[in-house]
């Protein structure tokens, strides 16, 4: 069979188009350059796309003409990819060693919990030296520090001065650092 002739009929039951294997062929390299840029990889992304054309030529996929027909294949291709992504995934060993032969310890990021602990005991602290201010500043560090409110909404509601509000800011600071 020469390249011009047409494939197997592939088609869904409501409409079939036939395909012909040189036009499909003539999108090869658009489809490489789409699976390469996704797979980064040169050698996965022409296997992909051969796994595109085996598809269509064994007809499970149904070329409908109701898109372009490289549209049609680089939907196919998409799914092929995210297929394969989903397949190695589950592959990733975490039992690799080192080059001393100790096992690589992954570290949570996330705190552990005398760390939890620590951060809340120093905000519990934190929030009663707050409370100890001076009503003046201890408004200010609620509204603008703690409420974030803007300096416009904290000047307004203390009716203050942009110029005050700084000051008291300061003045707070200050008293938290001693």
């Amino acid at each position: 069979m020469t390249a011009t002739a047409l494939a197997p009929s592939f088609c869904d039951s409501n409409s079939p188009v036939p395909v012909a294997w040189s036009e499909m062929l003539s999108h090869r390299s658009a489809l490489v350059r789409f699976a390469r840029s996704r797979l980064h990889d040169p050698l996965l992304a022409e296997d992909v796309v051969h796994d595109v054309f085996e598809a269509v030529l064994s007809g499970r996929a149904a070329f409908a003409g109701r898109a372009a027909l490289r549209s049609w294949l680089t939907a196919i291709l998409k799914h092929k990819i995210v297929d394969l992504v989903r397949q190695r995934a589950g592959t990733d060993s975490l039992d690799v060693d080192d080059e001393d032969g100790q096992a690589l310890a992954l570290e949570c990021p996330l705190p552990k919990p005398d760390e939890l602990a620590e951060q809340r005991e120093r905000l519990a602290h934190t929030l009663a030296r707050i409370e100890a201010l001076p009503t003046s500043l201890r408004e200010v560090v609620r509204l603008r520090v703690l409420e974030d409110a803007s300096t416009k909404s904290v000047c307004a509601a203390l009716s203050i001065s942009e110029e005050n509000l700084f000051v008291r800011l300061h003045r707070a600071r200050k008293a938290l650092l001693m």
